[in-house]
């Protein structure tokens, strides 16, 4: 282990027990919802088109995907690299590592709702073949996030659900999002700090932009954006 990943290790540490958390809340609702709710493994209709993920979770990815067996991890890489070609016709100024926020424009934050096209990160059957290190945003996709304050942060609910996940009762579905969402923050202001000298409040990438980049190249310290 490079002495960066290990001044790096409780923090990746600290991001899985925080996710773990996500996780122990997602379960609980799926639990209550029984079969009003669709969410269930092997089901990746949610995992389709490029969306954002941070640097943090870019950097997680990576490293359950270098653990692949080696077959596996070429096809993956395989179907990385086209979205790579694609996205540098749009975006010239594209370069490892691929950071979208270094574009000219934002208008990486508004991606195609109609990109239909499969996460790289699933293998045939569906199921994600880097579940456990998967970003927080594919944690929470499906259900609203609605704060334990009545705050509602907009959680995108998958519309195969045969009911209504709001009609979960409160207890149940109103969270700890606020506080969740502060300590990612936090969690992220001090990976980017050890990484690069500084903090920074938003890094982020695409899935199969963060698969093809070379980390280990960069000299994170002269990280300009």
């Amino acid at each position: 282990m490079s002495l960066l990943k290990q001044n790096l290790k409780s923090i990746l540490d600290s991001r899985r027990r925080l996710y773990d958390e996500v996780d122990d809340w997602f379960a609980m609702c799926l639990q209550a919802g029984g079969t009003s709710l669709a969410c269930r493994g092997g089901c990746s209709s949610c995992c389709r088109g490029l969306f954002d993920i941070t640097l943090l979770d870019a950097w997680v990815l990576k490293d359950a995907v270098a653990a692949l067996p080696e077959t596996t991890r070429l096809q993956v890489l395989g179907r990385c690299r086209p979205r790579l070609v694609e996205l540098r016709k749009r975006w010239p100024e594209l370069k490892n590592p691929y950071l979208l926020n270094a574009l000219p424009d934002i208008s990486w934050q508004e991606m195609p709702e109609e990109d239909l096209t499969a996460c790289p990160l699933l293998d045939e059957q569906g199921y994600c073949l880097v579940y456990a290190a998967r970003p927080l945003t594919c944690r929470l996709h499906g259900l609203p996030n609605v704060d334990v304050s009545g705050e509602d942060f907009d959680g995108t609910v998958c519309t195969l659900h045969p009911g209504d996940p709001a009609s979960l009762t409160d207890d149940i579905l109103r969270w700890r999002f606020r506080e969740i969402f502060t300590r990612e923050i936090e969690l992220f202001g001090h990976f980017t700090r050890e990484l690069t000298g500084r903090s920074w409040d938003e890094l982020d990438t695409f899935i199969p932009l963060a698969v093809v980049a070379d980390y280990d190249k960069l000299d994170w310290r002269r990280l300009q954006i």
